[in-house]
């Protein structure tokens, strides 16, 4: 699958977000290297601690379905620019992994494309629970 089908998936998604107080609709898409996608949308409550990121939505019902190699995760959001994942999407993602591409899509449907290590230069990870 090409990033640009990918990207339009995780616009997609954002059809299915319940951001019940910020208003801001997020969308992801993440693509497993067998090929399957999953995705899904960011969900508030009003305990805005147990909000769910739709990074981490899309990469649990994966996770939850027995995947567990991906090759790239696609983020589309209400910003006008370019999304990237929060601080805790991040880790999550280099936890369960690796270092993947993340595609952003802008409101023009233009591209950007990084690898999680340069979103992330300096992780925490399983070394340092040794």
């Amino acid at each position: 699958m090409d990033k640009k089908t990918l990207a339009l998936k995780a616009v997609e998604a954002k059809k299915v977000s319940l951001p019940a107080y910020s208003s801001f609709h997020v969308g992801a898409a993440i693509l497993t290297e067998d090929g399957k996608v999953y995705s899904g949308g960011n969900i508030e409550t009003s305990s805005y601690s147990l909000t769910i990121c739709a990074e981490r939505t899309a990469l649990f019902k994966a996770i939850s379905e027995g995947e567990r190699k991906f090759k790239a995760i696609a983020i589309a959001s209400d910003a006008p620019e370019f999304c990237p994942p929060c601080g805790a999407c991040r880790q999550v993602m280099y936890d369960l992994c690796g270092d993947i591409d993340i595609i952003m899509i802008n409101h023009k449907e233009e591209l950007k494309t990084l690898k999680l290590s340069e979103m992330l230069p300096f992780p925490f990870g399983d070394n340092e629970l040794k």
